[in-house]
């Protein structure tokens, strides 16, 4: 049975460049370790006979599992989710379904561009040397449509196909046992989540970014401010020197239905309270931003508060890693 989970953005953005109409889509890195978890990035190169994409639909095959999707501005989300053939492990718990399809809707990526489209998964019981091949179309518009959904034989060569899907080559783990957390810093900028930064009534702790993609459009900040005084406060701007602007969002569930919404009345700090920007909740989104955020970097950041005025805090930048597993 399979339910679907809709996240919609606000925002354009589209990654320039010029490629030939008869490009395939295809992974910017095609391969990855079996048993890891990895950032997997597919690069739509063109339109429809011209027209721009407005849709672009992906479907997981069994094995790559535990998938998120990166959301990107002016486009909707749509995760669809469904029974996998067995069970996979996710920290010793052993799950039976989750998300198989992923479509980005509503865009507008122009066929004189390229774009990316990213998301994170693991990839589970499937034998290095192997491959895995993810069907993908583009919908352009109400007529227009390119679909890379032709999957070779096993031992067949793929490039011999009319339409061949994306596919990720599975390798061997590295001598250092590359696993799902390799990468991951489990020190050094970390220490700094401890810190208190104060400023009026209101502490800010546990402040962090994730590390980009290079050529992601944009990242996200998260942290925790506690009121300690009587008044309720708010949260009113934020501005960082390496991004042309920052959005306060909230990602809520409306019914049946995930949706992302910028919030341009701010983020209340009731008196006496606790609220935590964290992934798939309130969060900072940078946008335009200069360059990638870089494992074992920072990211400078001034908060606004209606009553407590200005402070600058520092974002430390963790490893694109799983949400929800941080490493302190």
């Amino acid at each position: 049975m399979k339910t679907i989970t809709k996240l919609a953005l606000s925002g354009l953005f589209a990654a320039a460049g010029i490629t030939q109409a008869h490009a395939h889509v295809t992974f910017v890195n095609g391969s990855v370790a079996e048993e890891s978890t990895s950032v997997i990035s597919l690069q739509v190169p063109h339109g429809c006979d011209g027209k721009a994409t407005t849709e672009f639909r992906v479907k997981l095959p069994e094995g790559f599992v535990l998938a998120k999707p990166q959301p990107k501005p002016g486009w909707e989300l749509e995760i669809i989710q469904g029974d996998y053939a067995k069970s996979y492990d996710d920290h010793g718990t052993k799950v039976t379904s989750g998300p198989v399809e992923i479509r980005w809707k509503n865009g507008n990526l122009a066929d004189a561009y390229y774009d990316t489209f990213n998301i994170q998964g693991k990839v589970s019981g499937i034998a290095a040397g192997k491959t895995l091949a993810f069907p993908a179309t583009q919908l352009c518009g109400t007529d227009g449509k390119v679909a890379w959904d032709q999957v070779a034989a096993e031992g067949a060569d793929p490039h011999s196909l009319k339409s061949p899907a994306p596919v990720l080559a599975v390798t061997a783990k590295t001598a250092g046992g590359h696993d799902e957390h390799a990468g991951m810093d489990m020190g050094g900028a970390a220490a700094s989540h401890d810190a208190v930064v104060k400023v009026g009534d209101l502490d800010v702790t546990g402040a962090f970014t994730k590390a980009m993609l290079p050529g992601q459009p944009v990242g996200g900040g998260y942290f925790t401010v506690k009121n300690n005084g009587k008044a309720d406060d708010m949260l009113v701007s934020v501005s960082s020197p390496v991004a042309g602007t920052v959005e306060l969002h909230e990602m809520a569930m409306q019914g049946q239905v995930m949706r992302m919404r910028k919030l341009d009345g701010g983020i209340a700090i009731p008196a006496g309270k606790t609220v935590e920007l964290t992934p798939g909740g309130l969060h900072l989104m940078f946008m335009k931003v200069k360059e990638p955020f870089k494992e074992g970097g920072t990211v400078p950041v001034t908060l606004t508060f209606e009553k407590a005025g200005s402070v600058d805090i520092t974002l430390p930048v963790e490893a694109a890693g799983p949400a929800g597993h941080r490493h302190n």
